[in-house]
């Protein structure tokens, strides 16, 4: 009874991918974004949430819509009050050194809502987090989860305190199919005000006629070394039935770990089932940012980067009728990655063995703003003078927890 409303999905999918493509004038999809931003670079909360009226406080019961027409005219409150009025009650419980940055992350979900479009909402109640985030604000479209924007930690150590001062936003393929048509543009904006990073970006190109040579020829094109990058062969697994005409294939080459994989497959069994299964198929790529630096502009020229990615993936645009220069995204030096590393554990080393007792002393028994005078705006030691801010926080993000343990001097015992 379920297949009518799958085949109805997959067919609204359809129709939304080709105007996405004719509003963009290109041909690559968006279909997943996650970005990060720190916490001193969110938005500010509006006055109503840092501020609220007692009135919309006092109404502290969630109804329905039906009851809620009811009452309306003796509340004086719309249901989309009573939605603001749950969440200023439940910003109002939150302790003191939670408020700001579930405010923030609440603030962040409203401009990523007014970013993908009028049918997309949050969520009056906070959540339970994804991904080592305590909590997160979900993001909705016909009451379904499309989105969250996670804020704090769930846990105490280094790495995960490091994180409690960002907000990470998770947009779904289903958002991004969705979304208003110059979404990818105003998410890009959007980005860029609260200086945040790209950490995953997927991309998709949609054959729904079906790929010349089908899923053989993918694996034959890998065979015969068309997918190599710099000489070499990318790791490659198959998924699903690829004997006696199986149907719902996929072929993987690339590596997750590594940032950047590619997954071709039957998308047409996929929405619809093997049954009604069309011919669409489609090429995949997702780019992750542990070993690269994902630029913005990822998602205003995604026909650029998805041709930049090899030779293959240019030749894959041209044969669906684009063709696009390419531009890729480098691979950052691993000598780099582990220098910076490697100056700041020396940094944090001496101040924690050389520095510690001091600046100990100072925070327990100083004002606190003289305290800040001292610590705040200092250039950076002469060591890591030459690195990012990025990269110094990257690499602080990384350390490892006997990092920030004292040094303590073995004594020989005599036995």
């Amino acid at each position: 009874m379920t297949r009518p409303s799958l085949v109805l999905d997959g067919n609204e999918v359809k129709l939304r991918l080709q105007a996405d493509r004719t509003k963009s004038s290109g041909a690559v999809h968006i279909d997943w974004l996650r970005f990060t931003c720190e916490l001193k670079h969110a938005p500010v909360p509006s006055a109503d949430v840092l501020f609220p009226l007692p009135k919309l406080n006092s109404f502290e019961d969630k109804v329905s819509a039906y009851e809620l027409s009811v009452y309306e005219e003796e509340l004086g409150m719309s249901y989309a009050q009573q939605r603001h009025a749950r969440l200023l009650k439940l910003l109002k419980a939150m302790p003191d050194q939670d408020f700001a940055a579930s405010a923030q992350a609440h603030a962040l979900a409203q401009k990523v809502c007014r970013t993908l479009g009028p049918e997309f909402s949050i969520e009056p109640e906070v959540k339970k987090g994804h991904d080592f985030y305590r909590f997160r604000w979900s993001i909705v479209r016909n009451d379904a989860e499309c989105a969250w924007v996670g804020f704090l930690a769930s846990g105490e150590s280094p790495r995960q305190q490091a994180q409690a001062r960002t907000i990470h936003a998770n947009v779904y393929g289903s958002a991004c199919t969705f979304a208003r048509g110059d979404w990818r543009h105003r998410m890009a904006n959007l980005i860029e005000e609260v200086n945040g990073k790209i950490t995953r970006i997927d991309y998709a190109l949609d054959f729904f006629d079906g790929i010349r040579g089908g899923l053989e020829r993918i694996r034959d094109d890998w065979h015969a070394g068309l997918m190599d990058v710099n000489g070499r062969r990318p790791k490659a697994n198959t998924v699903g039935p690829w004997v006696d005409g199986g149907r719902g294939r996929s072929f993987y080459f690339g590596s997750k770990e590594a940032g950047k994989q590619t997954n071709v497959y039957e998308k047409g069994v996929q929405l619809f089932g093997e049954l009604d299964a069309t011919h669409w198929e489609r090429v995949e790529l997702r780019y992750g940012n542990k070993l690269r630096d994902l630029p913005v502009d990822m998602l205003r020229r995604a026909d650029d980067f998805f041709a930049g990615a090899s030779d293959w993936h240019q030749k894959m645009l041209a044969e669906h009728g684009k063709y696009a220069e390419g531009e890729g995204v480098k691979v950052r030096s691993k000598q780099a990655i582990q220098t910076v590393k490697a100056e700041v554990t020396r940094a944090v080393r001496w101040l924690t063995n050389t520095a510690g007792a001091s600046v100990a002393l100072a925070f327990e028994f100083l004002g606190e703003d003289d305290f800040m005078e001292i610590v705040t705006g200092r250039k950076k030691p002469g060591r890591l003078a030459k690195f990012s801010n990025s990269e110094i926080s990257a690499a602080c993000a990384s350390l490892h927890t006997q990092v920030f343990q004292p040094k303590v001097r073995s004594i020989g015992l005599a036995h």
